[in-house]
């Protein structure tokens, strides 16, 4: 049980609809055995691009600053330059941990963990950056969403 953080990339695919001629298979399997998914009932593809555990700061930097202080585990649409901005400002805080309280402030939470600025909170400014830039760089024609349970 914690604070799990989801960064998802919808892609618009809309075999659903005759007219757009689009074509294609989709073959999954577990263990083996076929998981039936029939393409032209295909609207979108949901990717994870980011995946954080208890990784309370860069939480509250997408509850302040996407979701409008509204921390409801929603899903919430995340725009290219909202990715850049909290990219920025990981940049920063990586370059110069005094900035870390300050532009990236930790938050304290039913079971979000840690609110040091210890190596874990270092490593989720790494994770984040290495996501972030992997995101931005194979955006193509998505649209992103960030959403968290715990």
């Amino acid at each position: 049980m914690g604070l799990d953080m989801y960064l998802y990339k919808k892609v618009y695919v809309g075999a659903n609809y005759e007219h757009r001629n689009i074509t294609g298979k989709i073959e999954i399997y577990e263990n083996g055995n076929p998981i039936p998914v029939p393409f032209k009932k295909v609207s979108e593809i949901v990717l994870q691009v980011g995946y954080w555990r208890k990784s309370n700061a860069i939480h509250r930097w997408f509850v302040d600053n996407v979701q409008d202080g509204v921390d409801e585990c929603q899903e919430a649409y995340v725009t290219k330059k909202n990715m850049q901005a909290l990219l920025d400002v990981c940049k920063k805080v990586k370059a110069d941990k005094s900035l870390a309280s300050k532009l990236l402030p930790a938050q304290s939470g039913f079971f979000f963990g840690s609110t040091a600025y210890d190596e874990w909170y270092y490593a989720d400014i790494e994770d984040t950056i290495k996501i972030l830039e992997d995101a931005l760089t194979n955006s193509g024609d998505g649209y992103f969403y960030y959403q968290s349970s715990w």
